[in-house]
């Protein structure tokens, strides 16, 4: 009886210290990764070296390379994790108010105009870790593109239900407006630009619903001509 105590005694001593350091496990991670996010953002990923981001952390670096194997394995958990914030983010704010779909979509320029005027807005994470690595590595690219499929079937849905002839062109025009103006934001340090940029947009929303004329073909002309 005595040693059966004393057996649950230790198991319950062994599965509370399994606990304690699962949990200062994840502390450590959590501590990282937002280290890393602030670090890679602000200075860039390449000027950021692994001694800085654990004593932003308060980490040792063995615990880093035990939690993320590698400093590319952080950088690509911090893309990931600040993806997947930004597209929460990004989607409630032009779906927040409910409406029509031309409604939402007009509701992406104002959105990106607060990002832009936080003090904390360094620009795009995708566009900036792919910028200032090799453009023949294909590991940035890869990630950066998976974030950007899911922006644009965000957007080409509302444009479909919207009543866009070509909701996938659309989508890629209002794309290419919310990347520049991203750009133009992060080198200006200027809100405004999204105001600009929602100008432009604004002007592709009527062609974007009208029908294009049938061209005639030459048998056609011809045969008009009789």
């Amino acid at each position: 009886m005595g040693r059966s105590v004393v057996g649950k005694q230790t198991s319950r001593k062994r599965v509370a210290a399994k606990a304690s350091a699962v949990a200062d496990d994840e502390s450590a991670h959590g501590r990282l990764l937002g280290a890393a996010t602030r670090l890679f953002c602000k200075d860039g990923i390449n000027a950021t070296g692994i001694d800085a981001i654990i004593n932003e952390a308060g980490t040792a670096k063995t615990t880093l390379y035990k939690l993320f194997g590698s400093k590319t394995a952080l950088v690509h958990a911090v893309l990931e994790s600040e993806g997947r914030q930004w597209r929460d983010w990004f989607i409630g704010e032009i779906e927040r108010g409910g409406g029509d779909a031309e409604t939402k979509l007009s509701r992406i320029f104002p959105a990106l105009k607060s990002w832009f005027g936080e003090e904390r807005f360094y620009g795009c994470p995708f566009i900036n870790a792919v910028a200032e690595h090799d453009k023949d590595q294909k590991q940035f690219r890869t990630i950066a593109m998976r974030h950007k499929k899911v922006v644009l079937a965000h957007i080409e849905k509302l444009a479909r239900e919207m009543g866009a002839i070509d909701p996938e062109s659309f989508a890629h025009q209002l794309a290419l407006l919310i990347d520049g103006a991203i750009v133009a934001a992060m080198v200006s340090r200027n809100p405004d630009v999204a105001d600009t940029a929602g100008l432009a947009a604004s002007s592709l929303f009527g062609p974007a619903k009208q029908k294009q004329p049938k061209r005639m073909n030459k048998a056609d002309g011809q045969l008009a001509a009789v």
